[in-house]
């Protein structure tokens, strides 16, 4: 195709970063299997025969078309290049996310990737202020300027009690007893939506949540659930790694889990965002997490699984 562009042998192999040589033995190898000379070669000028012109013309769309994927590919392998923030909220976004930065790194060397926990008062002001490229955090997000990634991880449900609470003696708990006491409310730039998602406002039943004091962290809501002055629900990965003193964790029986999935904004999909989507899907498939530790006790216990969604979706949808 080159020869056929240039019809200059010199310039060919200038071109292609060959010597002459190569450009002659080659162009007679493919003669030898068509079977005709498909170059008229004198010492003024070069150009194409009969069956060279017809060859052209079947395989230069085909080959123009592998020279723009390669190039196309070339551009993917360049993007995948240079720095990746990936946020993240909460204890089991974040050991995700580690498990999935050492396959990501193994295979993306090119990358340096950084980690940033974020808070659920500012759930997204990292993606949106450009700190994160990326972002694990806990589904619902329906935000317009946002994209939702396909759901990795589900994690089961508990709610978080007083110790000497009346429903810290259960063995399980269901969404009607969230109108028992005060519910903490999110502090910050949190959205309706997610709110009513975690605690809503009525239970199935029709029974007013009260809401109580607002917690801009998942540190603030433990302690004032401590110091008695409401309940929670969480994830079963608080219960096993977050408790402090004064606070039980008890299952639901009627309460999907939590779910967590990759966000990024709708003017930052790069090859970056997309290799490291493809690894995070592909590390979810096998990755289970057992949530059980002593500090959380026998109810905190509960298996963490992991589960990918079939399709990439806009988040307002």
């Amino acid at each position: 195709m080159v020869l056929a562009e240039e019809l200059h042998f010199g310039r060919t192999a200038e071109r292609l970063g060959v010597s002459r040589a190569r450009v002659s033995q080659t162009v007679q190898r493919l003669e030898r299997r068509v079977g005709a000379p498909l170059f008229e070669r004198t010492s003024r000028r070069v150009r194409l025969t009969e069956p060279g012109r017809r060859l052209l013309e079947d395989v230069g769309p085909a080959y123009r078309r592998i020279e723009e994927g390669l190039a196309k590919a070339r551009a993917a392998a360049r993007g995948v290049e240079g720095e990746l923030t990936v946020g993240y909220l909460g204890g089991a976004a974040g050991e995700f996310v580690m498990a999935v930065i050492g396959v990501f790194g193994r295979r993306y060397p090119g990358i340096e990737v950084r980690i940033r926990e974020t808070q659920v008062a500012s759930m997204f002001d990292a993606l949106r202020g450009g700190e994160a490229q990326v972002l694990v955090t806990q589904f619902p997000v329906e935000e317009p300027d946002l994209v939702r990634g396909p759901v990795l991880l589900r994690v089961p449900r508990m709610l978080a009690v007083p110790a000497n609470h009346v429903l810290a003696g259960r063995e399980s708990v269901g969404a009607e007893d969230l109108a028992r006491d005060r519910v903490f409310a999110c502090a910050g730039h949190v959205p309706g939506y997610w709110q009513e998602h975690l605690a809503p406002s009525r239970t199935p039943a029709g029974a007013q949540v009260v809401r109580g004091r607002s917690a801009a962290t998942l540190a603030e809501t433990l302690a004032m659930v401590g110091a008695g002055q409401g309940i929670s629900p969480v994830g079963a990965d608080v219960a096993a790694h977050s408790a402090p003193p004064g606070v039980v964790f008890v299952p639901f029986v009627d309460a999907g889990p939590l779910e967590y999935g990759l966000v990024w904004r709708a003017d930052g999909h790069s090859a970056r965002v997309e290799a490291f989507a493809a690894v995070a899907q592909e590390r979810a498939r096998e990755w289970v997490r057992e949530w059980t530790g002593p500090r959380a006790g026998a109810r905190a216990g509960a298996r963490m699984k992991s589960e990918v969604g079939s399709r990439t979706e806009p988040a307002d949808r």
